[in-house]
C-alpha cells in the first residue's frame, strides 16, 4: 500500500507541474486551440463458444468515446502545453470513464527541451513489434480493433531533450505504469492458476529505489540513423504467485540495453533492433514467475510496390537464458515455451479512389509456435471530418502459443469517428 500512495503522490506531482507549464504558456499565447472527435466502436466475437461467467461474450467492446483536445503556446514558442481527455461509456463490461490521455507542458530552446507530465512515448524501429520500447502498451485496445493510436498508454514522466550536436539525447524518468493486458472480462483464454482464489496486484512504488529511467542517444551515419537504448524499468505484465489462500501479482525489475538501424537498400528501407531484456530478480531463471533474461532482434524491409501500394516485412526472434532451469522449474499445466520464439510480420497497404479508400492488411505468423493473428481493415473517408472502419481480430493455430491462445476471442469490428 505505501508504494501505491508514493505512486499516487508522484503522479499527482507530475499532472499538477505540467497544468503550472499548461497555465504559463496558455496566459501568454496569442491563442489557444481546441479540437477533438465522437467516436463509436463495436466489436462482435465470431468465434460462437460459450463464455464464462463475467465475460463479454458477443461483443467484448461496445464503446461510445469522445475526445477534447487543447493545446497552445506562447508567442515566441519556448512553452507550449497539450491536453487530450476522453470520456467514455463501454456498454460490454459497463464501464464509464473520463481518461486523461496525455497532459503535459512543454519547455523548449535551441539546444534542449523538456516536457512534463502524462505523455506517449514510443521507441524502436519495429512495426508492431517492441523491442527497446519498454513503455506501457494496451493490449487490450488492438485485440478488439481499437484506433492504433490506443495501443499505447501516457507515462506520467519528464522527458529532457539535449541536441548539442550531430548527437541526440534522451532522457526519461516516469513512474511506473502496467500494460493493459487482456483479462476475463472480455477475452476467453486458458488459466493455469488455481481457480476460486482472490487476487491482487502489487504496483511498485516510485521512490529512488523503484523510479524508472531510460535513456536514448541518436544521430545519423550518412543516410542511416542509428539509435542506442538502456533502460532501468518494470515488467509490465504480472508475474502471479500463489501466496496462501490468494494471488498475488508483482511486478518484476527489468533492464533492458539495445540499438536499432534504419536507412535505405535498393528502393526500400530496412530496419534493425537488437535488445537485451535482463531480470534481476531471477538471473539464475529459476522463479517460474518471472520471465527469463533474454536477447531480442528484429530484421524488416518495406517498399513501395506500385502506386499507393506499399510491402512491409519483419522477422523478429527473441532467445531465452538459462532455459534448462526454465524446464526444470516449469510448474504442471503451464504450456512449454520455445528455447528460440521466431515470429514474421507481413505489412501489405493500398489506397483506392484517390487515398479516400485505404485497405490494409496486418499479420503475425508464429515461425515456432505454429500460430497466427491477422488484422484485415478496409477504411472510407466520407470527408475530411468523417470516416468509418471495418476490420477483423483473427487467431488461429496451436493453442499453446501466444496467438493460438486466443483462437476464441477473434472478432470483427466496425468504428466510425466524426471530428470537428
Amino acid at each position: 500500500m505505501a508504494g501505491t500512495g508514493r505512486a499516487v503522490r508522484v503522479a499527482a506531482s507530475i499532472v499538477v507541474g505540467s497544468l503550472a507549464l499548461a497555465c504559463s504558456a496558455a496566459a501568454t499565447g496569442q491563442s489557444v486551440s481546441l479540437d477533438g472527435f465522437a467516436q463509436s466502436h463495436v466489436a462482435g466475437r465470431t468465434s460462437g463458444v460459450d463464455c464464462p461467467s463475467g465475460t463479454a461474450c458477443d461483443f467484448p467492446a461496445a464503446e461510445l468515446r469522445g475526445q477534447l483536445k487543447a493545446e497552445g503556446k506562447n508567442s515566441g514558442g519556448g512553452a507550449a502545453f497539450l491536453a487530450r481527455f476522453d470520456l467514455l461509456r463501454d456498454a460490454a463490461v459497463d464501464d464509464t470513464r473520463l481518461v486523461t490521455r496525455e497532459l503535459f507542458g512543454d519547455l523548449t530552446s535551441e539546444k534542449a527541451s523538456a516536457r512534463l507530465g502524462r505523455q506517449v512515448i514510443t521507441w524502436g524501429v519495429g512495426d508492431l513489434l517492441f523491442i527497446n520500447d519498454t513503455f506501457p502498451k494496451d493490449q487490450a485496445a488492438l485485440f478488439t480493433g481499437q484506433p492504433i493510436q490506443y495501443l499505447k498508454l501516457g507515462s506520467d514522466a519528464l522527458k529532457l531533450n539535449a541536441f548539442p550536436g550531430p548527437a541526440n539525447f534522451e532522457l526519461v524518468i516516469a513512474g511506473f505504469r502496467p500494460d493493459n493486458t487482456p483479462t476475463s472480462r472480455r477475452f476467453i483464454f486458458a488459466d493455469p492458476l488455481p481457480a476460486g482464489l482472490p487476487r491482487r496486484t502489487l504496483e511498485p512504488g516510485n521512490d529512488s529505489g523503484e523510479a524508472e529511467i531510460s535513456g536514448r542517444v541518436s544521430g545519423y551515419l550518412a543516410n542511416w540513423e542509428l539509435a542506442g537504448y538502456v533502460s532501468r524499468t518494470h515488467y509490465r505484465s504480472p508475474a502471479w504467485r500463489v501466496t496462501g489462500s490468494e494471488i498475488v501479482g508483482t511486478y518484476p525489475r527489468l533492464n533492458t540495453a539495445g540499438v536499432s538501424l534504419t536507412g535505405p537498400i535498393g528502393k526500400g528501407v530496412v530496419s534493425m533492433e537488437a535488445g537485451y531484456y535482463d531480470s534481476p530478480q531471477d538471473r539464475d531463471g529459476r522463479d517460474p514467475s518471472v520471465e527469463n533474461s533474454q536477447l531480442r532482434g528484429l530484421v524488416g524491409y518495406s517498399r513501395q510496390m506500385w502506386e499507393d501500394a506499399t510491402l512491409g516485412l519483419q522477422l523478429y526472434g527473441e532467445r531465452m537464458r538459462d532455459y534448462a532451469a526454465y524446464r526444470e522449474t516449469l510448474p504442471a499445466g503451464f504450456p512449454v515455451k520455445d528455447r528460440l520464439r521466431k515470429v514474421a510480420t507481413i505489412r501489405f497497404t493500398q489506397f483506392f479512389a484517390h487515398q479516400t479508400v485505404t485497405f490494409n492488411l496486418f499479420a503475425f505468423v508464429g515461425l515456432s509456435e505454429e500460430d497466427r493473428y491477422v488484422i484485415p481493415s478496409l477504411r472510407y473517408a466520407f470527408s475530411d471530418n468523417l470516416w468509418a472502419e471495418i476490420g477483423a481480430n483473427l487467431f488461429a493455430g496451436q493453442r499453446s502459443g501466444m496467438f493460438g491462445s486466443m483462437q476464441d476471442n477473434s472478432n470483427i469490428y466496425l468504428t466510425v469517428r466524426y471530428a470537428f
